[in-house]
């Protein structure tokens, strides 16, 4: 008889669209919902959904155009923080999230920010930011464009592999199955058979049709939450002036810096999921 290992694939229907999420630790009642970096999918946080499974319920989607769930019909409209909200409110609401904590890295920590400081105020009950801040630096988003707008395509999987272990150096370590892993969870082979990054290229299209998107300090001033911010010693995206700033405003964060890391940290070492699991419990 067949038995389902986890995590287990869901496909919903969300706004039109058929949205996947992956889900973790089915039968805990305390629930974690986990929202991924604006080119990656919610695989990216296999292993430490794998580790808080043990006590909590792991939801983590693809957002839409990434990984396993479609593509926009009206790009121009519906790559944004708005709609990505709706996403999360209807996922919550098909799978009964009423009371949960969020952990949101890069882009997913900026819908964090979004969903704690309004829509979803009274039901997150604990945040983590990893490695963003409610401003984004200019030279941290154009280095992100030259490779997100434009992905390349490659004949075989090795070759996709050294691309992502080149782009994403700044993840700090990470293990060649892990890489193996990234690479096998966020790939897709196009019509000439040739091979490239699972995500609908014009999802950059935020950043031109809404510039103003991830501009939040008013709405982080409006978390009530406890906080943690996680930021990559070396990070070009959260600069240490803002991270210092978010720990005196709103929520007042308590900042963990990651060392030999830049933008982001992965979230798969012992040390950075023990430093998330500590705050959860606290």
């Amino acid at each position: 008889m067949f038995e389902q290992k986890e995590p287990v694939s869901h496909y919903v229907s969300v706004e039109g669209y058929e949205i996947h999420v992956t889900e973790w630790g089915i039968d805990n009642p305390n629930a974690i919902l986990m929202w991924h970096g604006l080119a990656r999918t919610g695989r990216d946080f296999d292993h430490i959904a794998q580790a808080l499974s043990k006590n909590y319920r792991v939801l983590c989607p693809d957002t839409l155009g990434r990984g396993l769930s479609q593509w926009a019909k009206h790009p121009e409209n519906e790559y944004c923080f708005e709609f990505y909200e709706k996403i999360a409110l209807k996922i919550c609401e098909i799978f009964g999230l009423f009371m949960f904590d969020y952990i949101g890295t890069s882009m997913g920590g900026a819908l964090g920010i979004r969903l704690a400081g309004n829509a979803l105020k009274q039901n997150i009950n604990k945040l983590v930011i990893n490695d963003i801040a409610p401003e984004l630096a200019k030279p941290a988003v154009e280095r992100i464009l030259t490779y997100a707008g434009q992905p390349p395509a490659f004949d075989t999987m090795d070759e996709l592999e050294d691309y992502l272990r080149t782009i994403y150096t700044p993840y700090g370590y990470l293990k060649d199955d892990e890489w193996r892993l990234m690479c096998e969870t966020s790939y897709r082979r196009m019509d000439d058979g040739k091979i490239t990054v699972h995500y609908d290229p014009a999802m950059v299209q935020q950043f031109v049709h809404h510039p103003q998107d991830y501009d939040m300090w008013d709405l982080y001033e409006q978390i009530e939450c406890p906080t943690l911010l996680l930021r990559g010693a070396g990070s070009d995206l959260l600069l240490p002036e803002w991270a210092e700033r978010m720990t005196t405003i709103g929520p007042k964060a308590q900042l963990v810096e990651i060392p030999a890391c830049g933008h982001a940290p992965f979230l798969n070492k012992a040390a950075q999921i023990n430093i998330v699991e500590e705050f959860l419990k606290s």
